[in-house]
């Protein structure tokens, strides 16, 4: 379903699921110790208390346009303190894959607004292909006004094999700091020892291979798609 992924050829360009923080709105302080307003809203011992906080209109407002992230989460957008929820607004660019990912205190409702792209998703260990009897992975096709469901802690990417940019709003349900895992960088960040244990003892697996395998790994938001690519053309 999904063009072959050259790994090597990763783009570090901004996405809904970026995992580096976006910077928190900046209050002045008296003192540099002084507790966060995210901090206090969270200490808050009621509404009222953190409508108190934020006494200004402007304080409701989240633009997705100015943020250094478009991601509105509890840092981002104090607001949503008590809300048990945030939003992401994401252009996927043509020929682009986000990588393998999950949030982990959040369950994310994804919809197209513009374009269409396919997503891919696995779940948990006991859910399997009936047919198979190996993992089942759920793969959709979204076009814009269509969306899915990617479960809190499920294994997920969106990918974009068209050559035109693609539109997507993501909300996340369960937690306003829903963060974000990067499942091969994590699982790599292990030692040798533990990698060669998980993968089954192989004992023709070396160290040199997973430095090779960690070089690869994107540190980025997205993946270029090199087939994609050379369809295209240069994005």
């Amino acid at each position: 379903m999904f063009a072959k992924i050259n790994l090597a050829s990763a783009s570090a360009i901004l996405a809904f699921c970026s995992l580096a923080t976006a910077a928190p709105q900046k209050r002045d302080t008296p003192a540099a110790d002084e507790a966060s307003l995210t901090t206090k809203l969270r200490l808050a011992n009621s509404a009222i208390e953190r409508y108190a906080l934020l006494p200004e209109d402007k304080d409701w407002v989240f633009d997705f346009k100015t943020s250094p992230a478009p991601l509105a989460n509890r840092e981002t957008f104090p607001a949503l303190v008590g809300s048990g929820g945030g939003l992401a607004y994401a252009t996927f660019p043509g020929c682009s894959m986000a990588f393998v990912h999950l949030h982990p205190r959040s369950s994310e409702l994804f919809i197209v607004t513009e374009g269409s792209l396919m997503t891919s998703m696995v779940t948990e260990a006991g859910v399997v292909d009936p047919a198979t009897g190996a993992p089942r992975v759920i793969q959709t096709e979204l076009s814009a006004g269509q969306m899915t469901h990617f479960p809190q802690g499920a294994f997920h990417t969106q990918v974009n094999p068209t050559c035109n940019n693609v539109t997507a709003v993501a909300a996340f349900t369960g937690d306003e700091d829903f963060g974000a895992t990067a499942i091969a960088e994590q699982f790599f960040a292990y030692g040798d020892d533990i990698l060669a244990a998980s993968l089954g003892g192989q004992t023709t697996i070396g160290g040199k291979d997973f430095d090779a395998i960690r070089a690869v790994i994107p540190k980025g938001v997205m993946i270029r798609l090199e087939e994609c690519v050379k369809k295209c053309g240069p994005q």
